[in-house]
């Protein structure tokens, strides 16, 4: 299962991706954690201590070992360097572990502008590629609108993308925005997620404002979120309502995939 979420920012991926992580980690998947979000905090809604959060580094910045992989300065545009770098050892060598997930937390390219030819860019849309079409695991990626990371090769190879929506008319337009980038990939599953949601009524009115896209899941709004949030926590550990939540958009994603029984399979094939 290889799951892309995204959405406008602040209307809640990493919560979705984090709930997801966990619970395929429980159901005995072996789980990587892919944090594609400049605004990094996959850590903490796993479940990693926020001071040990603090302290990973993400590829993007891993200077040396961008310029050893590609041959290129990074910062640079241009130039001579690696466009196929060795990247099969980065999962298991630079992830973080934590409740069983293996997270990788990717950063992104500061200098060049969006889809910028240098050593940075080449790097990470190399590692995940490897991660999603190479590796035998459990992917979740908490990706940002843009889906900058995702090149058409990696894109094919996602089985769905989740697009998390709050109440609100910006956010349907940017998923209205994401619908478009994701169709021109030719990602094959295009699903919604309804995020903070107070009440049925609220569920309903959101429905009708994007009604070609089938709706895999809905998360209430809730006050344990946003303390868990708060407090650098994960509300996997703290929230069953809301675990309750993620394990009806799980159960439907694997129907939809078919994968029901996936998780054994990829146990004994790790093993």
């Amino acid at each position: 299962m290889k799951i892309a979420i995204t959405g406008k920012g602040g209307v809640g991926k990493t919560t979705i991706a984090a709930g997801l992580a966990r619970l395929l980690a429980a159901d005995g998947y072996n789980v990587i954690a892919i944090d594609a979000d400049p605004d990094a905090n996959l850590a903490a809604a796993l479940g990693i201590d926020p001071g040990e959060a603090a302290n990973i580094i993400p590829i993007a910045k891993m200077t040396d070992l961008i310029a050893e992989r590609t041959g290129g300065t990074p910062g640079t545009m241009g130039g001579f360097f690696k466009l196929n770098p060795k990247v099969d050892d980065i999962p298991d060598g630079l992830s973080v572990k934590a409740n069983g997930v293996k997270l990788l937390v990717l950063g992104t390219v500061e200098k060049g502008g969006s889809g910028c030819i240098c050593p940075e860019s080449t790097m990470l849309k190399a590692l995940l590629k490897h991660v999603i079409v190479r590796r035998n695991e459990a992917v979740i990626m908490d990706m940002e609108a843009g889906i900058e990371h995702l090149g058409r090769g990696t894109s094919e190879s996602v089985d769905a993308m989740l697009v998390v929506i709050e109440p609100g008319q910006r956010s349907v337009q940017t998923a209205r925005q994401i619908e478009k980038l994701a169709k021109d990939l030719h990602i094959p599953r295009i699903l919604l997620v309804l995020n903070k949601v107070r009440d049925r009524e609220e569920e309903e009115i959101l429905r009708t404002y994007l009604p070609d896209l089938p709706v895999i899941g809905t998360v209430l709004e809730r006050e344990s979120i946003r303390k868990a949030d708060l407090e650098g926590k994960s509300p996997f550990d703290s929230d069953p309502d809301y675990v309750s939540d993620i394990k009806v958009i799980k159960d439907r994603l694997q129907a939809e995939i078919g994968e029901a029984g996936g998780a054994a399979e990829t146990a004994t094939a790790s093993s």
